[in-house]
């Protein structure tokens, strides 16, 4: 055993000599290369988490079709971002900042450098679409989800996305985003909520009653331990979300973006924890792990130009207004998102982009208001809040219309009340168990 270890050693080491002999590669360059990939994959395990979240949280015979979603807006979203997102991305820009035109379908073919940086943004536009799954969850045509998540990924994410991090005009003007509350949190939340805007609740959800009081039912999710998993999961990919955002393995701010991550996450899920606690008179675990998601959605955007004290505060607020946004969406705008994804996605990633404004302390980078910075920093972050919650409402709201005229986006009453799972799958998630369905 130690013969054969010492000649892999041997090769390991004739094999970096060689690779290190070259002129154009460097120690910095592999590991940059490694730590975008390492980040990458831990992003691509957060469809994992996302898909959990949403299964557990919803009910039990619609479990096939929601894995089943988070898996199929993966593949076809790395399809078509290859094809298409990627040069409305980050190729050349045209149209004043508002665009990129160039390296459609193929990119540049063999360089090295490319295949890490599409790999590792091609994980985040499937986040920015699987976010509009939890939302319109339990009664959404499974071909009618392909085709938006398509568009989403090919258009509505990577021109927004082209503004900020593609060298567009908000990205001139300095608006900052470090990894995405804005890029891909906001913009995944607004398609969230003009999904489930359009598309209706669920049967049962707002009744109205005789005396012409609306009842809101409540549909518990089925599986709260399947749905915590998911938030670990999450939390766990956010380390790559907003760590390998860095793009450089040898970078120090990856320390202070993972301590700003991880402080933040923990004080959104004690916010929403003591919140719920105090306004249901129980400590309630969707929201406490809606919490923590709001945390993590919230530093993203300031992660890299906030202290740890900083962090924690716009983690404690991320948990309250997760809570609020959830009954407001929930039970004054009507509007029915199963798991709370736009409050988590779209709230949060408000604030959270709002909070560089006000606590960013980086000169050079993003000097808030409490930092001596004045309203300048904080103008530019509500510039392009408002610039891409109307590019990407607006897209999606014409986006769901038309699907919906043209397709259709809603499943029969009939089939809604049996379950996605046997209705557009024919495979039952929980088989031998008994689901009810009148429901």
């Amino acid at each position: 055993m130690r013969k054969k270890i010492v000649v892999l050693a041997i090769i390991l080491l004739c094999v970096g000599g060689t690779l290190f002999a070259q002129e154009e590669f460097s120690l910095n360059d592999a590991m940059d290369m490694v730590w975008l990939f390492l980040g990458a994959s831990l992003v691509f395990i957060m469809q994992a988490g996302f898909a959990m979240v949403e299964t557990g949280l919803t009910r039990a015979k619609n479990a096939t079709n929601i894995v089943m979603k988070n898996l199929m807006d993966f593949c076809f979203g790395a399809i078509v971002y290859w094809a298409i997102g990627w040069g409305f991305m980050y190729g050349t820009d045209a149209l004043g900042g508002l665009i990129g035109t160039s390296d459609f379908f193929k990119g540049p073919m063999g360089d090295p450098s490319f295949y890490r940086d599409w790999f590792f943004q091609v994980v985040f536009a499937a986040t920015a679409a699987t976010i509009v799954s939890g939302a319109m969850a339990e009664r959404t045509q499974f071909k009618s989800y392909l085709i938006y998540t398509c568009f989403i990924s090919a258009i509505i994410y990577p021109i927004s996305g082209h503004w900020i991090w593609g060298g567009g005009w908000l990205a001139n003007l300095g608006f900052h985003d470090f990894a995405g509350s804005t890029v891909v949190h906001s913009v995944g939340g607004w398609a969230a909520l003009m999904g489930a805007l359009v598309l209706g609740p669920r049967q049962g959800k707002y009744v109205k009653g005789p005396d012409g009081v609306i009842a809101i039912r409540a549909f518990p999710g089925h599986n709260i331990p399947l749905a915590m998993l998911g938030v670990f999961l999450l939390w766990f990919g956010w380390y790559g979300f907003n760590g390998a955002s860095t793009l450089s393995g040898t970078s120090p701010d990856i320390a202070r973006v993972c301590v700003t991550t991880t402080l933040a996450a923990s004080a959104g899920a004690i916010g929403a924890l003591i919140f719920s606690w105090l306004w249901f008179k129980k400590p309630d675990a969707s929201m406490t792990m809606n919490g923590a998601l709001a945390g993590l959605v919230a530093i993203t955007a300031p992660c890299g130009v906030v202290s740890p004290g900083a962090s924690i505060v716009i983690g404690l607020i991320g948990g309250v207004l997760v809570v609020l946004s959830v009954e407001f969406i929930d039970k004054v705008l009507k509007i029915d998102d199963p798991v709370g994804a736009s409050s988590v996605h779209l709230t949060c990633g408000i604030w959270g982009t709002l909070a560089v404004g006000i606590w960013g302390n980086v000169e050079g980078t993003a000097v808030g208001l409490l930092h001596g910075g004045g309203f300048g920093q904080l103008g530019v972050q509500a510039l392009g809040i408002i610039s891409v919650g109307a590019w990407a409402a607006l897209t999606s709201l014409i986006l769901f219309l038309v699907i919906k005229a043209i397709t259709g986006l809603r499943v029969s009453p009939k089939e809604e009340l049996v379950g996605l799972d046997i209705s557009e799958h024919k495979a039952e998630a929980y088989t031998g168990f008994q689901i009810f369905s009148n429901m």
